[in-house]
This record gives C-alpha cells, sequence and structure tokens, in this order.
C-alpha cells in the first residue's frame, strides 16, 4: 500500500524550520511577581472593613469578594477559619496599563486575601512586576504597588 501523501525531507527541514522560527517570537515571561504581607490581632471582621474603606479611599472599586471560609462552614456545615479574598481594580490605570502593554491584563485585578491562622489575621495582597522591559511600566506598577503597600497596612493597623 502508498502512501497518500509523500514527503520529502527537503519539505520535512523546511517545516521544522518555519515551525521553530515562528515560535521564536514567543518571548518568555520575565516578571518576578511578589507579594505584600501584614498581620493583625484585630477581629476579622474588623479588617475586612478597615481593607473596604481603605481601597475605595485609594480609588479603586472592588469588582469580586469572595467569602469562602463562610461558603465552607455554610455547605459542610464544619467549623472553618474566616478566609477572604477581594478583588478591585481603578479602571483608568488599569486603561493605561493595557495600552502600554496588553499582556499586563494578567495582572488584573488587583487582590488581596485575609485568612485566620494561629490566632492571627493575615493580609496578603500580589505586586504588579516592576522588572518588565518597559520602564513606564515599572514606574506605574510601582506607584500601585505603594498603594497596595499602604491598603494593607492601613487594615492591619492596630
Amino acid at each position: 500500500m502508498k502512501p497518500l501523501i509523500r514527503i520529502g525531507r527537503s519539505v520535512i527541514a523546511a517545516l521544522t524550520i518555519m515551525l521553530l522560527t515562528g515560535c521564536a517570537g514567543q518571548q518568555p515571561l520575565s516578571e518576578t511577581i511578589h507579594y505584600y504581607q501584614a498581620e493583625s490581632k484585630k477581629p476579622f471582621a474588623d479588617v475586612v472593613a478597615e481593607l473596604k474603606v481603605a481601597i475605595t479611599e485609594y480609588n479603586f472599586r472592588i469588582t469580586a469578594h469572595n467569602r469562602l471560609g463562610k461558603v465552607i462552614r455554610q455547605r459542610e456545615g464544619i467549623a472553618f477559619a474566616d478566609s477572604e479574598a477581594i478583588q478591585f481594580c481603578n479602571v483608568a490605570e488599569a486603561k493605561r496599563i493595557i495600552q502600554i502593554s496588553p499582556g499586563a491584563v494578567r495582572h488584573m485585578p488587583c487582590n488581596v486575601v485575609i485568612y485566620e491562622e494561629g490566632g492571627r489575621v493575615i493580609v496578603n495582597t500580589r505586586l504588579l512586576p516592576v522588572d518588565t522591559d518597559n520602564p513606564e511600566l515599572n514606574r506605574i506598577s510601582e506607584r500601585i504597588n505603594g498603594k497596595l503597600k499602604a491598603i494593607v497596612d492601613f487594615a492591619v493597623e492596630e
């Protein structure tokens, strides 16, 4: 039985080269993602309330609020520690960042998590990378990171 399509070695070599050169334009992400974390001995609900105030004070809008610990307690009827995640965004800043670097949308919206552990309330936020190849994007990210840290610090302040 003869093959329906006969491909010579030169065609295979040409296809291999085209495939390899086509992938060469895709650069691996070289950004480092850092986190900022602080803790408080204040009641969990107070820390969450302070976070919401700080988020709006820094001109962000809450886009989602997930009460994971509460949902698990209700659904499974078990004792489970409080844990929540709040997502928030400043649309004007997001637009500017995406115009500079469309792929930076992967860092949006901003996110803060709050959870109880060992009698403490932990607050953690993911910071924007400041080591990209784009100096303007790095400057904006540094400014936003300052706001993210201030939001966390405000919430945990005793």
